[in-house]
């Protein structure tokens, strides 16, 4: 009780609403994790195959396992969410994230190799989407759009830290690496997790900072009620249309992200050229990330995501003539910016259609059904290069799949 009342205290005498403070914790967590795991592991893969021998595929599906295992344990970590609340689960996810990364310096086998990724896949579905989304969306409602927008730029700037990891694995090797990184999150992450609060009614507040109601007998806010039950929404056609676009989504992300290196080097371009077109895909996610949060502030969001979608498919086919000059510029301005903004509408629909009593819940839910995308896109990409030795024809036809996420959103409805 007092703690509360010193906390709202402090919240008040500082004049910044500490929504924002948690904010700025889970856009570094999110920038260091996606950095390695997300973005950055693309640069890992041809050092691993040159030092065990592997096959793209055999690789590959260490990315689609993890995926897998995101997907499983995505809709617990969402019930476990609103249950427990924020905090507690993204300290289980930093340690199990630095631990993996500890282990992962030390692999020697492709078993060994595909245990580590089960366990930093469990470690970033505790610290990252799920969770921050969940704790970002309870702290905001009228300004959720930005909110979202601004707490995913960290998966964004993960960016500037991809040349470090190139450059650190050309120089000391990618066990080095692994282990400097994974000692590093631990150092960072730990006392981020303690800025988390689980909700702004324990200290007074109702979301975006607005105050609770005077005379509350334990100084809390009047708590938000969802317009429907959870049983009902899971039932929604709109919800299970959400599932299918997040599907189709996720196959095209992790399909490019993962292979954009191998990719852009079969071209004939450098490792250093490479690292830095990788670079520029979470950087220019940003404009996406914070343009289209804003922009599902003020129109209909379903019609914003739809537009996401078809701009993507846009960037997809840029990416497919990759060898064409002006190609590559074509693909960052339109590719990334539209799959950044992407994530950010899915926290945005799910909280103004569906409310925020069990939005950990649908997010996870949300995010298993994505997880069968993002096992079959690489696995896909690698299989296809090791048979006809090129990815066109795999992109050309992402390029044409993304026109079914654009019905599928436009049929979502409130």
């Amino acid at each position: 009780m007092g703690y509360s009342r010193g906390f709202k205290t402090e919240l008040m005498i500082k004049k910044i609403f500490y929504g924002w403070w948690i904010i700025l914790a889970c856009m570094i967590i999110n920038l260091y994790v996606s950095s390695i795991l997300f973005f950055g592991f693309t640069a890992f893969i041809d050092p691993l195959i040159k030092e065990f021998g592997w096959s793209y595929t055999q690789v590959s599906f260490a990315v689609s396992l993890r995926g897998m295992e995101m997907g499983i344990f995505a809709p617990l970590i969402g019930f476990l969410t609103d249950r427990y609340g924020a905090r507690r689960l993204m300290l289980v996810g930093v340690l199990a994230v630095g631990l993996g990364l500890i282990l992962f310096s030390r692999t020697q086998s492709l078993l060994m190799f595909y245990g580590v990724i089960l366990l930093l896949g469990f470690g970033a579905g505790g610290c990252t989407t799920v969770v921050t989304t969940t704790v970002v969306a309870t702290w905001f409602k009228k300004n959720l759009g930005k909110a979202l927008g601004l707490m995913s730029t960290g998966f964004g700037a993960s960016g500037v830290m991809i040349p470090l990891i190139v450059w650190l694995i050309d120089t000391f090797q990618w066990r080095t690496t692994l282990l400097l990184l994974g000692v590093g999150f631990l150092i960072l992450g730990i006392p981020l997790v303690f800025v988390i609060r689980d909700k702004p009614e324990d200290y007074g507040f109702l979301p975006d900072g607005e105050p609770g109601l005077p005379g509350s007998p334990q100084e809390k806010g009047k708590p938000e009620k969802s317009p429907i039950r959870f049983s009902e929404a899971l039932r929604h056609r709109s919800f299970l249309y959400l599932n299918l676009a997040e599907v189709v989504r996720m196959m095209l992300v992790m399909g490019v992200v993962t292979h954009s290196m191998p990719y852009l080097n079969n071209l004939g371009m450098s490792r250093a050229a490479a690292g830095l077109v990788v670079a520029g895909i979470p950087l220019s996610s940003i404009i996406g990330r914070l343009g289209y949060g804003w922009l599902a502030d003020r129109f209909p969001k379903r019609y914003v995501l739809a537009l996401a979608f078809g701009v993507m498919g846009l960037g997809m086919l840029a990416f497919s003539y990759a060898a064409v000059p002006g190609m590559i510029l074509l693909f960052l301005l339109f590719f990334p910016p539209s799959f950044g903004g992407s994530m950010v509408l899915r926290g945005t629909i799910l909280r103004e259609y569906f409310g925020r009593d069990y939005l950990g819940k649908m997010l996870g839910i949300v995010m298993g059904s994505a997880a069968m995308g993002g096992i079959v896109g690489p696995t896909l990409a690698g299989w296809v290069f090791d048979s006809i030795g090129s990815y066109q024809i795999l992109w050309l036809a992402f390029a044409g799949a993304i026109s079914l996420a654009v019905l599928l959103v436009l049929r979502v409805k409130p």
